[in-house]
């Protein structure tokens, strides 16, 4: 007997952290949303069509990566020493197929990179040089690293840097105050994770995730977070769901937080919904993890859970009209 194709949904996340809902102007919201709501449409429309959740979710990333508002790509934050190294990993839900690249500064589109990891299947995760070296031999587009800077990005690292500090605890209240009055960003950049995402679900009950990062100003060279790290930032799997994470990268990969979230539903039976809310309210605020996470489950169920002020996050279900959001109700 045919079945009915699934709806497809997608969700895409552009970071989280402390967004200061009251010094936020208009303008600037309205640039993030604008962002979201045509990323979102994009691969919404994609799916609509017929493609794979793997397929929609690598050309959402893209286009994250390739707008200077989100830590990806164009517009990706800084090291300690003033240089660029971008991560990635993308993961099919319906083969456990997965690819990753960490430490490029030569590769335009690291998801890219990440999927032809995938797609060559002979390893998971390649690094730097290596992971450069594989990428040109596939052809990808190479830029010079000043590609990705901008001067917004490089006035961020200064006054970070002044401050003898990799930017992470975004919640500090005491941090919060001295750099109040440096900040020349309403929605303060220097204390919110520019992560990016996606996961769908497609037509035919696939999931897939994709993540990409600069990763986090001021970060010492060398330094790896979560996002191409599968099972801490990244993972999709057809039984459970798919996830995509964006937060103090360390806590995640201690936590294994994107595997726990599909775990805790494997074994322990429960929702989506009870597990994101366990993982990014219970588990990561226990050993100092702040951040969140988007997820699908195989049903279509969406949650978009963060422990933050604000996390920059858009979704749409079938052709219904895509749906953005920054601050409010972490559920949704």
């Amino acid at each position: 007997m045919r079945q009915d194709p699934t709806t497809p949904v997608i969700a895409i996340h552009g970071g989280a952290g402390t967004i200061s809902a009251g010094t936020t102007t208009a303008a600037q919201t309205q640039a993030y949303h604008a962002a979201l709501h045509a990323i979102v449409a994009a691969a919404q429309a994609m799916l609509l069509d017929g493609a794979s959740a793997l397929d929609a979710c690598c050309r959402a990333v893209e286009l994250l990566e390739e707008h200077p508002l989100f830590n990806a790509g164009h517009g990706a934050v800084f090291t300690h020493d003033e240089t660029h190294e971008l991560d990635a990993a993308v993961m099919d839900g319906a083969t456990l197929a997965a690819g990753a690249v960490a430490g490029v500064s030569h590769i335009r589109r690291p998801v890219r990179a990440a999927r032809a990891v995938l797609e060559d299947g002979a390893h998971v995760l390649l690094a730097g040089a290596g992971a450069e070296a594989f990428a040109r031999d596939r052809g990808l587009e190479m830029v010079e690293p000043s590609f990705f800077s901008t001067e917004a990005r490089r006035e961020q690292l200064h006054r970070v840097r002044g401050t003898g500090r990799i930017v992470l605890d975004h919640e500090g209240a005491a941090m919060a105050a001295a750099e109040a009055s440096m900040s020349a960003t309403p929605i303060d950049e220097d204390r919110k994770f520019g992560t990016v995402g996606a996961v769908a679900l497609d037509r035919h009950g696939h999931l897939a995730a994709a993540t990409s990062t600069g990763g986090m100003t001021n970060k010492r060279v060398g330094r790896i977070g979560d996002s191409p790290l599968i099972g801490a930032g990244t993972y999709a799997d057809d039984r459970t769901a798919a996830v995509s994470c964006t937060g103090s990268g360390e806590m995640f990969i201690r936590a294994a937080a994107a595997h726990d979230v599909c775990a805790r539903m494997a074994y322990g039976g429960v929702t989506l919904a009870t597990a994101t809310r366990a993982v990014v309210h219970q588990v990561l605020p226990a050993i100092g993890g702040t951040g969140g996470l988007i997820a699908i489950d195989r049903h279509g169920n969406l949650s978009l859970a963060f422990n933050t002020e604000g996390m920059y996050r858009g979704h749409a279900r079938g052709d219904e009209a895509p749906h953005t959001a920054i601050f409010g109700d972490s559920s949704k």
